[in-house]
């Protein structure tokens, strides 16, 4: 297969400018041409446009213009931000590509500062004079040779190479020149103060620190080192006014290097907190320490945490407020998608609605009619859950298809996120849902999908009759658990009602809870639906583990991550799946080769015009013209039974033809052929605000204490108990085993005055 390429047209060294239609277009600089496909590494990409531009690798940002889209720009941070370049521009011969130089281009800038204590190099006054700014020229004075000198024990030697930890601080050694030098903020200024004092060992402390000047000086008595800044007139520039940089003292060492504001080391673990938001505190303290020597204790650690995460993603209060600019900014970048927002008559927030029209496509033309209904609790600020609507591809993979955010899990929410589900599914054919039965879904699922099914997720029956047979021993639930699978599994009639008989020598009452409980809507050998023998709602789990790892992030940046990792998910398997050579995917080519493995021992038999008889361990009758078979095993996964590849093998045709077309590598790259844009994080101007109205957070906080997540659980729900080596009881060991000290034990081996403990269910509402 051939790698796609483009040439981007790589430009720096102009400016962005807006017409008057509000785009944007790239005025003056250079381009260059350069060849780049989807196996091109990012730094390679770089580097090469480095050594075009005369600038730093670590310098350059790079951005560009989604196809029809020239009102913003798309940032590219890693490879796969690359490759999704060259995939979004498949359909043209080239890229404009916009480099972006973050910190101006390479040039000797660390020759231009006034010799300190650490300074170690050689510097000649001509070299001062030509790297000198025109305006600073009257306030450097000539400093002509320096000769270098062995540092003492009391010296920083902050250049020093076996000073491991300090070598990050030798780019702050410039955050201060000298006078004339500006800044756009008094905070600003504060900052380049702190990392030049820590760059060069010493401490120091204000004399005035207000709205209209800031001055220090050195806090070693006697040192004349003094500086002072002020807001330029007229202007809300900040400039250094006077700056005397000579130090008498021998510096502070190790004391100075121990002190730091909180946002000097939030703006120092900003991208330490982007790249792991959920980094430990104490690390994040060891971390500082051991690059910049900085010493904090817990909580500053932790101040400084939440200072940068917020920064980084903005307060909850404020992300409230931004969901309807997100929402436009998400249909305009993914036309035909679907993004609501409601507040309630406070203006506080209550529902909100997202669905890609990738996703939306992708279910419509790709995937069984087929959705599994999740709940996922959020533990943010403001808690609420959120639901999911998930199906399965033809390779059993979960294909997100809609999900929501809103304030509590109840019936009313349901049947709002039902009704959204049916305005973007409008059309489609009869839709079987596997979804809990407790939240009023049976009802709402009737009423709105008129001639939709309702498959009961078996996690959740199975939970519900754990709890009610309490009074039972828990081998017992453990054991009865395991017969209701196997009903539910049944396809026949006769070996449902033997798996039930199992359930009935164990306990009456719960064999009767089991016959009482709506066979209809989740039992295989009487349910009307087509689940393609699905029967938990379980594809969440995917969902769950990505919320995992945001579940205290701002509602905005909850959205956009599971925007992205949906945006990720199409991308790869459509990758993946363009090296399959099958006609059935994967998954389905090994359910196809176990059932063909079982047709050597059956024997078939002609009984009446397409209806066959298939002989193995039991006889079963076989009709090919409905692709029907009474084991029910192929109507049940859409792949022919072995008693139906027998039947065609004996006919000479391919089971192949017979298979459900969901399950074919053709239809299911109908699923991903659509895929989810890029939402650039652009902040809001004021002429979009206009069109935005307020929404405030809900009243209701989380509650304090420790979050507990808990983690989605697998079907076997119920664990194993421990057992004892010398009673052979139940619920403990032999160390506490009390049958040996003579006391009375029941027969399980537990104390018949203790009640029974219930069992912890590592399961999620869902």
């Amino acid at each position: 297969m051939s790698t796609k390429r483009v040439i981007a047209i790589c430009q720096s060294g102009g400016e962005f400018k807006t017409d008057e239609s509000g785009s944007l277009f790239y005025d003056g600089g250079e381009a260059y041409a350069v060849d780049v496909d989807q196996e091109m590494k990012l730094r390679d990409f770089k580097k090469e446009l480095a050594d075009t531009f005369n600038c730093s690798v670590d310098n350059i940002s790079l951005k560009y213009f989604l196809i029809g889209n020239k009102k913003t720009l798309i940032t590219i941070s890693k490879d796969k931000d690359l490759r999704r370049m060259v995939d979004f521009c498949q359909n043209s011969d080239q890229v404009d590509v916009f480099v972006v130089m973050t910190e101006g281009r390479d040039v000797p800038r660390l020759l231009n500062t006034p010799p300190s204590r650490s300074n170690m190099a050689v510097i000649s006054e001509d070299v001062v004079s030509l790297v000198t700014p025109l305006n600073m020229m009257d306030s450097v004075t000539p400093i002509g040779m320096i000769e270098a000198t062995e540092t003492t024990p009391s010296q920083p030697a902050l250049a020093m190479e076996g000073d491991n930890r300090l070598k990050v601080t030798v780019q702050w050694e410039n955050a201060i020149i000298g006078v004339d030098q500006r800044f756009s903020s008094f905070g600003e200024f504060r900052e380049a103060l702190h990392k030049y004092s820590i760059a060069h060992g010493f401490a120091y402390k204000y004399k005035k620190n207000d709205s209209h000047r800031i001055s220090a000086k050195c806090r070693s008595e006697g040192c004349p080192w003094r500086i002072y800044a002020s807001r330029l007139a007229s202007t809300h520039l900040v400039c250094i006014k006077r700056m005397n940089s000579n130090h008498t003292c021998q510096g502070s060492g190790t004391k100075a290097r121990c002190w730091g504001s909180k946002g000097l080391v939030g703006s120092i673990i900003k991208e330490k907190v982007k790249v792991s938001p959920h980094c430990k505190i104490k690390d994040i303290a060891k971390e500082i320490e051991s690059e910049y020597g900085i010493q904090l204790n817990y909580s500053q650690a932790r101040r400084a945490k939440m200072m940068a995460k917020q920064e980084l993603q903005g307060t909850h209060e404020e992300a409230y407020n931004e969901l309807p600019y997100l929402c436009g900014t998400m249909l305009e970048t993914n036309p035909g998608s679907v993004a609501i927002v409601t507040t309630r008559e406070d203006s506080s927030f209550h529902r909100l609605f997202v669905s890609f029209h990738a996703s939306i496509s992708g279910f419509l033309k790709g995937c069984r009619p087929l959705l599994f209904l999740d709940v996922i609790p959020l533990y943010s600020k403001y808690q609420g859950v959120l639901l999911v609507a998930c199906t399965a591809d033809g390779n059993d993979g979960v294909f997100p298809v809609a999900f929501a955010v809103v304030d509590v899990d109840d019936a009313e929410n349901w049947r709002w996120f039902l009704l959204e589900l049916k305005s973007i599914l409008s059309g489609s054919q009869p839709i079987t849902f596997v979804a809990d039965f407790r939240k009023g879904l049976k009802e709402s699922i009737s009423e709105i999908f008129e001639n939709g099914h309702h498959g009961y997720c078996l996690r959740h029956l199975a939970e519900k009759l754990n709890e009610d047979m309490k009074g039972l021993s828990h081998e017992a639930r453990r054991i009865m658990v395991q017969d209701l699978y196997a009903a539910a599994s049944a396809a026949k009639v006769e070996d449902f009602q033997s798996c039930t008989e199992n359930i009935k020598s164990i306990s009456s009452e719960a064999y009767n809870w089991v016959i009482q409980s709506e066979l209809n809507q989740w039992a295989n050998a009487f349910f009307a639906g087509t689940r393609y023998n699905h029967l938990a709602s379980d594809f969440g789990k995917l969902i769950y583990s990505w919320v995992s790892e945001s579940h205290d992030f701002p509602i905005t940046q909850l959205v956009d991550i599971l925007r992205a990792k949906m945006m990720d998910l199409i991308y790869t398997r459509r990758t993946e799946s363009s090296q399959w050579a099958t006609k059935l995917t994967p998954t389905m080519e090994e359910k196809l080769r176990i059932e063909i493995s079982r047709v050597h021992s059956l024997q078939v038999m002609l009984a009446n015009g397409d209806k066959y008889e298939v002989h193995g361990q039991r006889v079963e009758e076989v009709d090919i013209s409905r692709w029907d078979c009474s084991c029910k095993g192929w109507q049940l996964t859409g792949i022919p039974c072995s008693h139906a590849i027998a039947v065609l093998d004996f006919l000479g045709k391919s089971p192949y033809d017979y298979c459900s077309s969901y399950l074919t590598v053709e239809i299911y790259f109908l699923a991903y052929a659509e895929s989810i844009n890029p939402v650039p994080n652009v902040e809001r101007s004021e002429q979009n605000t206009e069109v935005a109205f307020t929404i405030v957070n809900p009243p209701t906080k989380r509650p304090p204490g420790k979050r507990k997540l808990k983690q989605p659980g697998s079907l076997e729900f119920i664990k194993r108990q421990l057992q004892c080596s010398k009673c052979k009881g139940l619920g403990h060991n032999k160390k506490t085993c009390r049958a040996v000290n003579g006391e009375i034990v029941n027969g399980s081996g537990m104390d018949i005055s203790s009640e029974e403990t219930e069992l912890p269910c590592v399961v999620i509402d869902m």
